[in-house]
């Protein structure tokens, strides 16, 4: 028999959606990759934390420290940036070990870290036609008129 949608929705007007439990039932239960960098060994969580996946995207065009901190922080907890620098990593390898962290945390073992290396240098290097990676060299490239138009649409 089916239920009468007006009878389930009477039935849960009482019920408050409890995305506390409904997460804690559907949650993985693996653990994380682990990874050692510099003599410590991390656990990268079993998914991208949304704090990591919101500052990824507005560190584009910023080099500030502070942001970069706050990122790794939400994978690598709050002293990796400074214990890594500590230790001498070049932007090349910080960029590596984001790009295998990020790959292989919902999928472990999808991208091997001389994969990893290889994805960054491509990235870094382009490709023809791509545009420039920051504000500073897309200013320096000329850019072509744009033909006359009559407004019409």
């Amino acid at each position: 028999m089916i239920e009468d949608p007006r009878d389930l929705a009477a039935e849960q007007q009482g019920d408050v959606a409890d995305f506390d439990a409904f997460f804690s039932e559907q949650a993985e239960q693996r653990t994380g990759v682990p990874l050692k960098l510099y003599g410590r060994e991390y656990t990268l969580p079993t998914s991208l934390p949304l704090l990591f996946t919101l500052q990824m995207e507005r560190l584009k065009d910023s080099a500030d420290p502070d942001d970069i901190r706050k990122m790794l922080a939400s994978l690598f907890g709050p002293d990796a940036l400074d214990a890594w620098a500590e230790h001498g990593m070049t932007d090349r390898q910080l960029g590596v070990v984001l790009v295998w962290s990020t790959a292989n945390c919902r999928t472990p073992g999808s991208v091997t870290m001389a994969e990893a290396a290889r994805l960054y240098d491509e990235r870094e290097n382009g490709s023809a036609g791509k545009a420039p990676g920051n504000r500073a060299e897309r200013r320096t490239k000329s850019k072509g008129k744009k033909p006359a138009s009559s407004g019409r649409r």
